[in-house]
């Protein structure tokens, strides 16, 4: 099971299909999404790619799609407007509540942020809305037509170039775009509201977050978004982006327990991302595990042996812990080091002989407990046995029968 990215279409505000793809979770849905990309901009520029399909792996499916006359979709750009985006917007919340359930989160890029801002209201189950380097004023795009405005205006369009590429702009999008009111509609929106924006953002200035967020009413938050350039264009501006608006998102989405009764424990599966980068569901619980680049891992999570590590010292511990409280000692905080390494047998002093592997080498755990408190010295053997209680200690000593099977 892995994260898929899935070609889908529905039918746009002008009765053109839309292009889109669906970046769905391993797993459980936790949440669904619409990502609305930037001016002239397709689904596929990198952020969009990059936060949806690092949201897909925070549970959260993620809709994505080309707006009328763009990218893969059909239809006649010169003939859209602002309004008409926004329309689209609510036809892919629609085709998401047909399909799958209706989204709680839209993220919106650039203008596209100025897009998801206007429509958040007319979409009841939205909980959320982030904004990544958004105007304040849709307007703001109209910088973008430099000499041809007044050729769009008197003639009543242009061919305009934008980022390399010509398209056809009509008076009918000026009169729309300069009709919208953008601000009012943040301050009734009635949603949780994320704006992010980078200080060192050429295209849209940080002033346009600072009005978003003065219009918005709380609950709002601001991240700074240091460095970025307005595309995202670096993997790791796009990547910190998506962590940040799937930590926060959560506090406003309803996570749904899993339906597979059959399943209660931990479940790994592969991503697709990388070659040893896996997906790790454990209850609510949604983590990675992978390997370290230098064996041509990602680095993006523990490795399992860490994750054994891990098992020791929080079991380590809360034992310590627990016999703590029972016994009413002061012990202030508890902190425990845990470092592994396979070792020749003779060189380990401490491991018995009949954990000893036919290759002569063992694994070995090494925990170093550090307690904060003023520990009475004729407690410090006492500290020691009762660290080697621990169930996870008592497992790795002892072994585990492990049962495998394969299903089709």
């Amino acid at each position: 099971m892995q994260n898929t990215a899935q070609r889908v279409s529905f039918k746009g505000s002008q009765g053109d299909m839309l292009a889109a793809r669906l970046d769905m979770p391993a797993g459980q849905v936790a949440a669904t999404a619409i990502f609305a990309h930037c001016f002239t901009c397709s689904k596929d520029i990198f952020a969009a790619k990059r936060v949806s399909s690092e949201l897909s792996r925070h549970g959260i499916a993620v809709l994505r799609f080309d707006f009328t006359g763009l990218g893969a979709s059909d239809g006649e750009f010169a003939n859209t407007n602002f309004s008409s985006n926004c329309e689209d917007l609510v036809r892919a919340a629609d085709w998401l509540r047909d399909n799958i359930e209706a989204p709680t989160i839209l993220i919106g890029h650039s203008l596209g942020g100025a897009a998801v801002l206007s429509v958040a209201g007319a979409i009841p189950e939205v909980r959320a809305v982030a904004t990544i380097g958004a105007p304040a004023d849709a307007e703001h795009v109209v910088h973008n037509f430099g000499a041809d405005l007044d050729r769009i205006e008197t003639d009543g369009e242009a061919e305009v170039s934008l980022a390399g590429r010509s398209f056809r702009i009509r008076k009918q999008f000026l009169d729309d775009i300069r009709s919208q009111n953008l601000n009012d509609r943040i301050g009734s929106m009635r949603k949780a509201l994320m704006v992010m924006h980078s200080p060192v953002d050429q295209t849209v200035g940080i002033e346009n977050a600072a009005a978003i967020f003065s219009a918005a009413k709380h609950p709002k938050s601001f991240v700074s978004l240091d460095h970025a350039d307005h595309l995202l264009s670096r993997h790791e501006d796009a990547v910190y982006a998506a962590q940040i608006i799937a930590a926060w998102s959560g506090r406003f989405i309803s996570r749904k327990e899993t339906e597979d009764s059959e399943h209660q424990g931990v479940l790994v599966a592969e991503t697709g991302e990388g070659k040893f980068q896996n997906y790790v569901h454990a209850g609510p619980h949604r983590m990675f595990a992978d390997e370290p680049e230098a064996v041509g891992g990602l680095d993006s999570g523990p490795s399992p042996y860490d994750y054994l590590s891990i098992a020791l010292g929080a079991c380590t511990s809360m034992t310590l812990r627990m016999y703590a409280d029972r016994k009413q000692l002061d012990l202030g905080s508890i902190q425990v080091e845990v470092d592994h390494a396979k070792v020749h047998a003779a060189d380990c002093e401490d491991c018995a002989a009949d954990k000893v592997a036919a290759g002569g080498r063992i694994d070995r755990f090494e925990r170093t407990i550090t307690i904060a408190g003023n520990l009475d010295p004729a407690l410090h053997d006492k500290m020691l046995e009762i660290a080697d209680k621990c169930p996870v200690h008592r497992t790795l000593e002892n072994g585990a029968a492990v049962v495998t099977r394969l299903k089709a």
